[in-house]
């Protein structure tokens, strides 16, 4: 197939699939009110077969992931509330990389040359700035969770950073909200918004745990200097 014709191809993938969530009413399956009127009838689904569905959800979310689709809480939610921490954690942890970094693959591979085409300029600045801090960087977006995800895995596809090290770093950073999530499916009936998760200081510290490590370096190259 074209080259062209297959980008033009992923592009409307991309797009068909993101605005179906909104026009076809999908996202009512992934709020928190659906989850929680149907969590009693999927777990007893899932006891039934819990091997099958554990990796039915791990597939399903890694392709959620990989079209950037905005729901990334929720279903760290409902792992939680299905399988437990443990499994659940592992579970979003590894399937949540893999889906990010198939859709940085496919972000650079539909986007990045027009990007760079279009704005030569402003790519060749971030392009600089990731080759000078783009692993702290990407680090302390991923431990931030203020960042939606989705959004960072399309961006970074546009940048020069190796796919290898934009997997190692996501597993890394998101492994914490993650965990914050799938314990918060556990108590998932006492939950009414997802706010009540993440409280300010919550979302400060991991800010905060993020930004250390970008301080210290730029400490470090000033007292080197």
């Amino acid at each position: 197939m074209n080259k062209k014709f297959l980008k033009i191809f992923i592009i409307i993938v991309l797009i068909s699939a993101f605005l179906s969530g909104i026009f076809f009413g999908a996202d009512q399956y992934f709020s928190l009110e659906y989850i929680k009127s149907k969590q009693t009838d999927l777990l007893e689904l899932i006891n039934n077969n819990f091997s099958f569905y554990y990796i039915l959800f791990f597939i399903l979310y890694i392709a959620v992931t990989a079209f950037a689709l905005p729901i990334a809480v929720l279903k760290t939610l409902l792992a939680g509330a299905l399988f437990g921490f443990l499994p659940g954690l592992i579970l979003t942890s590894f399937a949540s990389t893999i889906g990010s970094a198939l859709c940085f693959a496919l972000s650079r591979f539909a986007f990045k040359d027009y990007v760079q085409n279009k704005y030569p300029a402003q790519i060749k600045k971030i392009n600089d700035g990731i080759e000078k801090d783009g692993d702290l960087y990407l680090l302390f977006l991923r431990l931030s969770p203020i960042f939606p995800f989705f959004i960072i895995n399309l961006v970074f596809g546009l940048t020069k950073m190796s796919l290898k090290k934009f997997y190692i770093i996501s597993q890394i950073g998101m492994l914490p909200a993650t965990a914050i999530f799938v314990n918060a499916g556990l108590q998932i009936s006492s939950i009414s918004k997802i706010e009540d998760i993440l409280s300010f200081n919550i979302i400060v510290s991991l800010s905060l745990i993020g930004f250390l490590p970008i301080i210290v370096k730029k400490i470090y190259n000033y007292l080197g200097k």
